[in-house]
């Protein structure tokens, strides 16, 4: 370990000490190794809770990878590899995760006007967000763009999902939705939409004309992130879309 972090937090000022920061100033003032440090508690030899931190987010970080990422993603035995980890920090670490994970997907949707892409991430989230394998979703949705309720329509396998406009409409239609956001996550974090995600929205849309059945949208998520298509594609120009 380096030794760059010998510094006890009882030697630092109190207005610099994390917990009594987070009390003063909220948790977003907190930097990510303070963050740890509070839920680490204690240090490791001589590095201070603060110190051990940091050193957990240099070891997650190396070779150029996003430390956040891994540490989203990380199983107990990989996190206790890291010297100064063992299985109390480590449950504590993971259980935060988790609970941050649960936090995020918790806000209550139902009859929901679903007015941006974020509201429409949320909704299909549980299911997709955090998947290992690819899942096609939808959103349900009312005249009045309120939430009706969200589906699963495929799963598919570690890259590739398949859902036909058929399928896609059927169920909305089935299910008394007037109109509909769909998406579909990336396991690997990369929202890039692929040449078949953009031939399946063209496609969707030309269906939505004739059925009357508007797509307002289609998502991609994955590890925590979400892109509009219609936000960042032109497809929908042409298409009076509510």
């Amino acid at each position: 370990m380096t030794n760059s972090y010998r510094l006890r937090i009882c030697d630092l000022p109190t207005t610099e000490r994390p917990r009594e920061r987070l009390l003063q100033q909220g948790a977003g003032a907190l930097g990510t190794g303070e963050l740890l440090a509070i839920l680490l508690g204690t240090g490791s030899g001589q590095l201070s809770a603060v110190g051990l931190g940091q050193y957990l987010l240099q070891t997650l970080g190396q070779h150029q990878q996003d430390a956040l990422a891994v540490l989203r993603d990380i199983k107990p035995a990989e996190l206790m590899t890291i010297p100064g980890i063992g299985p109390a920090k480590a449950t504590k670490i993971l259980a935060a995760i988790e609970l941050g994970k649960r936090v995020f997907l918790s806000r209550p949707l139902e009859r929901t006007p679903i007015d941006s892409p974020e509201l429409a991430a949320i909704a299909l989230a549980p299911e997709l967000m955090w998947a290992e394998t690819e899942r096609f979703g939808l959103v349900l949705l009312d005249v009045k763009h309120r939430l009706l309720g969200t589906r699963v329509l495929t799963i598919g396998t570690a890259t590739e999902t398949l859902a036909h406009p058929r399928e896609i409409f059927r169920e909305a239609i089935r299910l008394g939705a007037t109109r509909l956001v769909v998406g579909h996550n990336h396991p690997s974090g990369n929202l890039t939409p692929s040449p078949a995600d953009l031939e399946l929205t063209k496609q969707l849309l030309q269906c939505s004309k004739i059925l009357d059945v508007p797509i307002l949208d289609h998502l991609i998520l994955g590890q925590g992130n979400h892109c509009s298509l219609r936000s960042t594609t032109r497809l929908w120009d042409g298409y009076d879309c509510p």
